[in-house]
């Protein structure tokens, strides 16, 4: 079993904002378990929410934390202690500022760089030695050097939706992140990362 988590913010008032771009793919690879009967449902006691289906006779759990993105890590591990998942067997997938807008890397471990999603999955599993796929979703403005406190606030920008001339690119991002999934669910991690690192 694998465990897909989309990393966000729940409610109207953040759909379509940068740091919901987890969300967003998560939302769009669960289209493809539609027509079977699935439909996202709410599980208190996992704190999100959750949709299973099989791609590829592979059983998926999809995830939405409905905690916020600052105490996701508290979703996740209720889902890893509940289905005695290793680490290794969940897949995060969050927007990366310090990637520019439409890059993907996959990879597994490493520091939180400051997204505060995946540092409390990192503190409340004790591990990082889980899979990510990170999207970029940096600009001009927040990859200069000056970012770093004057010229963009990394919180502001990460709450702010995407502007028109990014549609495009966001759209492409989307379908390359499945793609990713993908090959990592179907060839494993080291070939999702040749592919798209």
């Amino acid at each position: 079993m694998k465990l897909i988590v989309g990393l966000g913010n729940p409610g109207d008032k953040y759909a379509g904002v940068r740091h919901n771009l987890g969300f967003m793919v998560v939302d769009e690879l669960g289209k493809r378990g539609k027509g079977k009967g699935e439909s996202w449902k709410y599980e208190e006691k996992f704190k999100s929410e959750i949709l299973d289906f099989t791609l590829n006779a592979l059983r998926l759990t999809l995830v939405k934390p409905q905690t916020y993105m600052n105490n996701s890590g508290m979703a996740v591990q209720a889902l890893v202690d509940y289905f005695k998942i290793a680490p290794e067997d969940v897949i995060i997938i969050h927007d990366e500022l310090d990637l520019p807008l439409g890059k993907i890397k996959v990879r597994i471990g490493g520091a939180g760089a400051g997204h505060h999603g995946i540092e409390s999955i990192i503190k409340i599993l004790g591990t990082d030695k889980f899979i990510r796929v990170r999207l970029g979703i940096g600009n001009l403005k927040t990859q200069s050097s000056e970012h770093k406190g004057a010229s963009v606030s990394a919180e502001k920008f990460v709450l702010e939706p995407f502007i028109r001339s990014e549609t495009g690119s966001v759209k492409h991002m989307i379908k390359q992140a499945l793609k990713a999934l993908d090959e990592l669910l179907d060839k494993g991690l080291e070939y999702a990362q040749n592919q798209f690192n």
